[in-house]
Formats: C-alpha cells, structure tokens, sequence
C-alpha cells in the first residue's frame, strides 16, 4: 500500500492529485478514497485516472474504461468512484488493470466553497514474485 493524497481538508476548487504511483512488479492498482465530512450543499468531485511509461506522467494519457474497474456494475469506473455533498463518511475505490508502469488519480471539486476532507491509498496487488518488500512512502 502507498500514500496517494495525504489527508486533506480542500475548501475551494482546487484539484487533488495524488503522488504518482510506480506500479513495478505489480499487476494491478486499486485506489480507495476515504470521504470525511464534506460541508458545502452542492459540491461534486470528480475522478480522473491517468497513466504512463515515463516516471514523471510526461505523456500521460486519460486511462481507458477498459483498463479500470468500477466498484458498481454497469456505471463507467470514474463516475462510480466520484462524489458529492451527501456522501459524507463514505469510501470509493477504483483498479487499474493496464500495461503502463505509473498511474496518478485526480480528485477534482466543482462549486466547493467549504471544507471537504478526503484522503487516498493506493492498494498495489498481483504481485510477480513473492514474498514482496514496499516501501513506506
């Protein structure tokens, strides 16, 4: 498991992207998005997973439905994982199932004028060789 965005209490619209993730010997990637109180009465956030063979995202690209998995059966992956107002106290996940090496998410919020906490993880799985050592960060 590694830190994706640090817990956060975002209070404007400022997107939160998450530390880029290296996925080296692993298969498969799942972000969980702890939700805490989110204060404002129309806020929504939406998700974005991007990804690259390049260390820095330098020609990252959007991550096709194809290549993700959606914690709801038949909503496309970014929407299922993205929020609102009244989701106070809940969790949202979305995997990553393709072939490039690093993976960020982007958590953006539109009409947010009060505070919202959140924070993510990213939950690396199907390791090639076993048994694997992670770093903390």
């Amino acid at each position: 498991m590694k830190r994706a965005i640090s817990p956060v209490s975002v209070s404007d619209n400022t997107a939160q992207v998450s530390q880029i993730i290296d996925r080296q010997g692993f298969d498969s990637l799942m972000f969980a998005i702890a939700i805490g109180s989110v204060a404002d009465a129309d806020v929504t956030f939406t998700t974005l997973l991007e990804e690259s063979d390049n260390s820095d995202l330098s020609s990252g690209n959007a991550v096709a439905d194809a290549d993700m998995t959606s914690q709801t059966y038949g909503t496309a992956p970014e929407t299922a994982a993205s929020f609102q107002f009244d989701d106070d106290n809940e969790v949202r996940k979305i995997g990553y199932l393709g072939n490039k090496r690093y993976v960020r998410l982007t958590i953006t919020p539109a009409n947010n004028a009060s505070a919202a906490l959140l924070a993510a993880v990213a939950i690396l799985g199907h390791a090639g060789q076993k048994p694997v050592t992670q770093s903390a960060s």
